[in-house]
């Protein structure tokens, strides 16, 4: 493997090393033992429900290439999961709200673990029901246990600021650490000691239900409005309202959209971006790099959101344009680099530089993260937040969907062109949230 790859992994380590170890009081927020003891529950937990998501994610795609399946057949049971994911989500988005957070925890659990049993079978039906579950339970994964915490978090009467300690630390180590670990214990299980590849998915099970004994052990039960007689469409109808209503909502909903549909896009996007002439690249290692990257971000973010100034509302802005410049530049170094056309190899120098760029992006996602769940804490309302949340992934969903049912209809560079303006659209977005927020606030002093 190339020193270059070492180089880069090397330095975002010493960076985010240097980053933790030289936090000053002005970077820590000092909480007392009951929250720490509550904070760091929830953080098991999460560790153990990202451990079993991060585990699957590299073997899924070689799975059902292993079972046969072409590029059409496998583009079809991705398609299934992120359209159950907005079909079904907004639903059991809802019944988090109504019959309490932690039996939706738990139905996540319960519904991952039946969608990893299904990857023992190589029939396409059986697979496709894998993944319709699997898109169910990625909308408890990001809206159950958010909503949870958040609820869990007030009711006990600590401090609002203290979230923002919750929110850093779950996606520096659910979004980074537990996903470089899982990232290598994937590739003993399947590699090293050539168990195959359905067998992170059996261990991805079996670290689900050690979070799922957790939750029912230590978890109380919390609700959104849980009201009687009010019904599912009433649910939808006043998050429907409430997003109508709040001009707040609707641009956060629009920015985590945008951010998150141009993520997912990266995801399918990057691996022929490092490699257009069938370069040999390390993917689990390069995997890793992003993940260290995206620690780097969540160490920054917590850095930024344990001091009052500045806000999410104005660094996020910055952000959303260095990711947009980020992803242009496969675009611009198409017109720049002129490539080399010899096949196979080491990465290009055109491969170099974007993969730096991809790096910055990826420390962009670590920021965004726990940005987005302070905001989300903020501006949501209580009674519907699982039901808002996933009102959220609605269009991010019809656009992964339209993505790739379409990823060979464009060239590449169109579809980075695409999501870097998505991005910069983001910017605008956010500074629009920012003024709002801070006009509202003027006015609420000004009374």
């Amino acid at each position: 493997m190339e020193i270059f790859y070492f180089l880069v992994f090397g330095g975002l380590a010493a960076v985010v090393a240097v980053l933790e170890f030289s936090k000053s009081n002005k970077d820590r927020v000092n909480t007392p033992t009951a929250f720490n003891s509550f904070k760091n529950n929830y953080l098991v937990v999460y560790s153990l429900m990202m451990a079993g998501d991060w585990l699957q994610g590299p073997y899924v795609y070689y799975l059902y290439s292993q079972y046969g399946y072409g590029k059409g057949d496998i583009g079809q049971l991705f398609i299934a999961g992120f359209g159950s994911s907005m079909l079904f989500g907004t639903i059991v988005g809802s019944l988090a709200d109504k019959q309490g957070r932690k039996r939706a925890c738990v139905t996540y659990c319960i519904t991952y673990i039946l969608s990893c049993i299904t990857k023992h079978s190589p029939h396409y039906k059986v697979l496709m029901l894998g993944r319709v579950l699997g898109g169910i339970a990625t909308s408890l994964l990001f809206s159950a246990f958010e909503s949870w915490l958040v609820a869990e978090h007030f009711k006990r009467g600590f401090d609002q600021q203290w979230l923002s300690v919750t929110f850093s630390k779950a996606i520096f180590l659910g979004n980074g650490l537990v996903a470089i670990l899982s990232g290598l214990f994937g590739n003993v299980l399947v590699d090293t000691l050539a168990l195959g590849p359905v067998a992170p998915f059996d261990a991805a099970a079996c670290f689900l239900a050690i979070g799922m004994a957790v939750i029912m052990s230590s978890w109380p039960e919390n609700y959104g409005d849980a009201s009687e007689g009010k019904d599912l469409l009433s649910q939808f109808k006043a998050a429907a309202v409430a997003i109508a209503s709040d001009e707040k909502i609707a641009l956060l909903g629009a920015i985590q959209s945008l951010f998150e549909g141009s993520m997912y896009t990266f995801v399918f996007l990057w691996t022929p971006a490092l490699s257009p002439s069938g370069e040999d690249i390390p993917h689990g290692f390069i995997f890793a790099t992003f993940m260290l990257a995206s620690m780097l971000g969540s160490s920054v973010a917590s850095r930024l959101l344990a001091r009052s100034s500045p806000k999410a509302e104005s660094y996020m802005q910055i952000v959303f344009l260095i990711s947009a410049a980020a992803l242009m530049l496969p675009v611009i170094t198409s017109f720049l680099v002129v490539p080399t056309g010899v096949k196979g190899g080491g990465i290009s120098f055109s491969g170099c530089i974007q993969l730096m760029g991809f790096c910055a992006f990826e420390a962009c996602v670590g920021i965004f993260w726990p940005s987005i769940m302070k905001m989300r804490s903020q501006y949501i309302p209580e009674e519907a937040r699982s039901t808002i949340m996933n009102f959220f992934r609605i269009p991010l969903n019809i656009f992964v969907c339209v993505v790739l049912y379409n990823v060979d209809a464009f060239p590449i560079i169109v579809m980075f062109g695409m999501c870097s303006i998505f991005l910069f659209v983001a910017s605008l977005l956010q500074r629009r949230l920012m003024f709002i927020a801070e006009l509202q606030k003027s006015s609420k002093l000004i009374s």
